[in-house]
């Protein structure tokens, strides 16, 4: 029987009717601690000797891959972000790794809008304090002729900026693969334009190939004074103690983001910082994207395994 170990933290607490595809298949399912991300331990006890790994965003090293390897044929996502797997490893030790593309894209897209408007209106502002009975009103900004500037205009990007053309923005976006064609209303720029354009500026990119941040102190100085930013792709993309720096004298007009480091993030000064909306990695946690995203990854699984599809 092959063994499947399924870790994401949503699945582990309540399950998703599209695993009973992999039980039905003869597969059996074993699940990392109910909503705990598992840690090396974790996964070294748990993944020796299954055929198939339905992996979350928890840091799969070349150890555990390892000590996997003579039996691991696949490890699925359920979501498209990879850079949590060592992806040499697992190159070199000849296990695929497979993304659940475009499953998440439109919930981390309304996301995105959601956090634009919640940072141009001070909305979590106004509810806290008149939640602590405290009068207080935040003049906010119109979003209309107001430039988004967007990093990355993949299947995210373009959704994000299709959106914001509806709301009267002007889009200006850097793919270093762009689009063909890109979306009605949205002009391509090289990366310097975009950066320094922005009224608000949102990532929807990769991790830099060498692991630094892609906004640091140096970008920064090149933004637009009183800009907004907007991260729901990869925590490694900030340079924390420059945004925290840049926050405080002003040069950034607010933060949302929705990844981070360690997920809880603690007491991480950036999280408790007052111009920071911050929510915990619910781009794709959506009804829909869960559904297409287990979906998919579960066909991934099968199609590898020779055990069929959940399709139609």
């Amino acid at each position: 029987m092959n063994k499947v170990l399924v870790t994401p933290r949503s699945l582990t607490r309540s399950g998703h009717p599209a695993l009973r595809h992999l039980t039905e298949a003869g597969c059996e399912v074993i699940f990392s601690t109910p909503g705990v991300q598992p840690d090396e331990a974790q996964l070294l006890e748990k993944l020796p000797g299954c055929a198939g790994y339905l992996a979350g965003v928890e840091k799969v090293t070349a150890r555990v891959l390892e000590a996997a390897a003579p039996t691991l044929k696949a490890i699925v996502r359920n979501g498209v972000g990879m850079d949590n797997v060592d992806l040499e490893a697992a190159r070199r030790l000849g296990i695929p790794v497979l993304p659940a593309v475009g499953a998440n894209s439109r919930g981390v897209a309304e996301l995105t809008i959601a956090l634009l408007l919640a940072l141009a209106r001070a909305i979590p502002f106004s509810d806290a304090h008149l939640k602590a009975a405290d009068w207080q009103r935040r003049k906010g900004v119109e979003l209309e002729g107001k430039v988004l500037g967007l990093v990355g205009c993949g299947r995210i990007g373009t959704q994000v900026a299709r959106m914001a053309c509806g709301l009267g923005m002007d889009v200006l976006a850097h793919d270093p693969y762009p689009p063909p064609e890109p979306p009605e209303g949205v002009r391509l720029a090289p990366l310097e334009e975009v950066l320094a354009a922005g009224d608000f500026l949102s990532l929807h990119c990769p991790a830099q190939a060498d692991g630094a941040p892609l906004i640091d102190a140096r970008v920064l100085g090149t933004m637009k004074a009183g800009a907004y930013l907007i991260n729901t792709a990869r925590a490694s993309l900030l340079d924390g103690r420059a945004v925290l720096a840049a926050l405080d004298d002003g040069r950034l007009a607010g933060l949302a983001i929705d990844v981070f480091e360690n997920e809880p993030p603690g007491d991480d000064p950036l999280t408790l910082h007052p111009k920071v909306i911050a929510t915990p990695h619910v781009g794709g946690y959506t009804t829909e994207s869960v559904d297409r995203a287990v979906g998919a990854a579960v066909d991934n699984l099968l199609e590898v395994l020779g055990r069929g599809s959940t399709g139609p």
